[in-house]
């Protein structure tokens, strides 16, 4: 009896085996990371928010996806995202005749562009962001001081219409300033970078002039302090 059973367990095993050869095998499941989606924080609108109108709108930022979304071994070395830009407000040299000194800026407001002049009628142009309607302004002012990675102190009037802002913001990617900053005389203006590249060639600010970090940084390196500057 014991043999017999025993028979039948050998059969039933071997038979098990072969249908185990048989069938698929199952992969170990893979978790592959997906590329990871930055939505905008306080972004470079931030600071216009809080001057201006908050009924006025902004252009909806579109998904901002990152190639790399590993630290940066540089913690002031933003990540560039992979967003359209329209060619027109990419940085490029022009012809541009004029009277002006070379180095001087000229910031076409109505076409969003801000012209770096350069000696033999040629000019860096770069596209930018510039007020919105009613907080557009034009006249002359001067380039009276340059700063990387600015810190941002909101004035004491901000501070006492808002009392819940941050009374010092540390400069880095996430600072509404950008990577660089330019300030206009002893204005509240300036010309400064951008987390926010989406919104470069529309009226967006309440009067300071942004352009994407890379071109600010660009411009920054090509601007000296004195430098004058005509807004139109």
């Amino acid at each position: 009896m014991q043999r017999a059973i025993l028979s039948s367990l050998l059969i039933m095993l071997s038979g098990s085996a072969a249908f185990a050869q048989q069938m698929p095998q199952t992969p170990p499941m893979v978790v592959v990371a997906q590329p990871q989606q930055i939505q905008a924080n306080i972004g470079g609108g931030f600071i216009e928010y809080l001057f201006g109108d908050h009924g006025s709108a902004q252009p909806a930022p579109p998904p901002v996806y990152y190639a790399n979304t590993a630290p940066a071994a540089d913690p002031m070395q933003e990540q560039q995202p992979n967003i359209e830009i329209d060619p027109q407000f990419l940085r490029q040299r022009v012809d541009y005749p004029t009277t002006k000194v070379p180095g001087s800026i000229v910031i076409d407001t109505p076409r969003h562009f801000l012209y770096l002049v350069e000696p033999n009628g040629k000019a860096m142009r770069y596209g930018i962001g510039v007020g919105r309607p009613g907080f557009t302004w034009s006249g002359e002012h001067t380039v009276s001081a340059k700063k990387e990675w600015p810190d941002w102190v909101p004035p004491k009037e901000m501070l006492e219409r808002q009392p819940g802002l941050p009374h010092f913001m540390a400069g880095g990617p996430a600072n509404p300033l950008g990577a660089r900053a330019m300030y206009l005389g002893s204005t509240l203006y300036r010309i400064h970078g951008s987390n926010e590249p989406w919104t470069i060639g529309h009226n967006v600010s309440s009067g300071c002039i942004r352009l994407r970090n890379v071109d600010v940084i660009d411009l920054y390196d090509r601007v000296k302090v004195g430098a004058k500057v005509e807004v139109l």
